[in-house]
């Protein structure tokens, strides 16, 4: 079977099956995401502890990944990431168990999401890293893409799932699911022919390769500037395990299913701007559509200040979850397409730290602010900065192309 070129990666048998076996222990992700938030809420009742479970789970990815990277960049991809998968299952598990036995407290969904924070923050970088190696380069875009499309479908699917679940039958069915979920991918990752070889040593210590890969992407504009637009969304956006179940439960008033309907409305967004962005043809996606998408994000995190009704809500989120998705993407596409093959593990590490480690930051500042202001003043401070940020670094680029106007172009 062939497939049509919006989904051209997929012809290739290795994408195909880590593609297949990620979408389907991102659902059980999902599910646990969900799970975690909600049983926070019940523990404790408390948007500032339910920021602090976020940048616990965080803070791993923004203390270790520059040396992460120059792990994936060393060892096989594969090993690494059965390795990683294996004991993410079991994280998931013990939630379960502990949820289930009616033991469980915070400080045990703490200890576990730190956990988590600090497996993934291995994980991260050689999965995205392995993608470029799973299809030939001119299919990188298209793969990036279709990665994202897959991560945001499951964030459709996990999340109306879990609510389902959780107000029928409890918490502790959602972590389950989640541990055996990662069957799937481990058993597509042993049936994979890649191996995503590291490369041999150089007699370089660890703490210079890591130099070597901020160095190049401090060199480089166009990498200095995906990672500077990532930072601006990370903080100011990517916090939706915080803003969603606050807003669902102090906002609106809505229990589980309402809360797992909007995450899923966040997801069918995130999966149009994925798959409407694996469409382009470009080998790499234009600066002004990520200024502009960075933009529109911000400004529907702004706009949900004035959000007081579900079906006003579920568009809003629609929105938000398509613009956040198409900056991302674009981003790791650029990083993906820009570095060299020996340096890839090291700057996707990069953009697990940007990502991942600025969470921990926004989530903590959304958190405060809705507990000691409301969370209408947390979506206008947010949006408002991430706005603010994005146009300072439009205005930068634009400031440094004009002397080289009509001989650069900036897409």
């Amino acid at each position: 079977m062939t497939f049509p070129s919006g989904l051209r990666a997929l012809n290739h048998r290795d994408y195909r099956l880590y593609f297949t076996g990620q979408v389907l222990s991102q659902v059980g992700t999902w599910m646990q995401s969900v799970a975690q938030s909600w049983l926070v809420l019940q523990i404790t009742g408390s948007p500032l502890r339910l920021g602090l479970i976020s940048t616990l789970q965080f803070t791993p990815m923004l203390v270790f990944s520059v040396f992460s990277g120059a792990v994936a960049d060393r060892l096989p991809k594969r090993r690494l990431l059965l390795v990683t998968q294996s004991i993410l299952a079991c994280q998931a598990l013990t939630l379960s168990a502990l949820v289930w036995s009616g033991h469980i407290r915070y400080w045990h969904v703490a200890v576990l999401a730190a956990l988590l924070g600090l497996v993934n923050t291995l994980d991260n970088p050689s999965r995205q890293s392995f993608v470029s190696e799973l299809v030939p380069k001119d299919h990188v875009v298209n793969a990036v893409a279709l990665s994202s499309a897959g991560f945001n479908s499951a964030r459709i699917v996990g999340p109306a799932a879990a609510g389902l679940l959780i107000a029928r039958f409890g918490i502790a069915p959602a972590f389950l699911l989640n541990g055996l979920s990662f069957l799937f991918v481990i058993g597509a990752l042993l049936k994979l022919g890649a191996r995503g070889e590291g490369r041999r040593a150089r007699g370089t210590s660890m703490l210079d390769e890591v130099r070597e890969g901020i160095g190049y992407a401090m060199r480089t504009p166009r990498v200095r500037l995906a990672l500077g637009v990532l930072l601006v969304v990370s903080i100011s956006v990517f916090n939706f395990n915080v803003y969603v179940p606050l807003l669902a439960r102090n906002v609106l008033h809505q229990g589980a299913e309402g809360f797992g309907f909007l995450m899923a409305s966040l997801g069918v967004g995130a999966v149009s701007g994925a798959l409407t962005l694996g469409a382009l043809r470009s080998s790499r996606p234009a600066l002004p559509l990520v200024f502009t998408a960075s933009v529109a994000a911000c400004a529907g995190i702004l706009g949900m200040a004035l959000v007081r009704r579900f079906w006003v809500a579920v568009p809003t989120l629609f929105v938000v979850g398509f613009f956040a998705v198409v900056v991302t993407a674009s981003c790791n596409t650029t990083l993906q397409v820009s570095a060299p093959d020996e340096l890839r593990g090291r700057v996707m590490s990069l953009y697990s730290l940007v990502f991942g480690g600025s969470v921990p930051l926004g989530a903590f500042l959304v958190g405060f602010l809705s507990e000691r202001w409301g969370v209408p003043v947390a979506f206008v401070v947010m949006g408002g900065a991430g706005m603010l940020g994005t146009g300072a670094l439009a205005l930068s680029w634009r400031a440094r192309q004009r002397p080289r106007e009509g001989r650069v172009s900036v897409a």
